[in-house]
């Protein structure tokens, strides 16, 4: 029951904390070059994957 109520207790301080940087508004976790697939790329050097996707979509827009 110890084992229980420390894990418990480290697990809901650890929460507490998240919750608290939340509240302070930190900023937000960002992804990487590909980031939520919304098309803004932020990297100074773009990625293979990026490149070839970027290629696509203009080929496609091309009439």
């Amino acid at each position: 029951m110890t084992y229980f109520l420390v894990t418990f207790a480290i697990m809901l301080a650890v929460i507490v904390l998240m919750a608290i940087g939340v509240m302070f508004g930190r900023r937000a976790i960002k992804g990487s070059c590909g980031g939520l697939n919304s098309g803004s790329c932020v990297c100074v050097e773009k990625c293979d994957k990026r490149k070839k996707l970027e290629a696509e979509q203009a080929s496609l827009q091309q009439p």
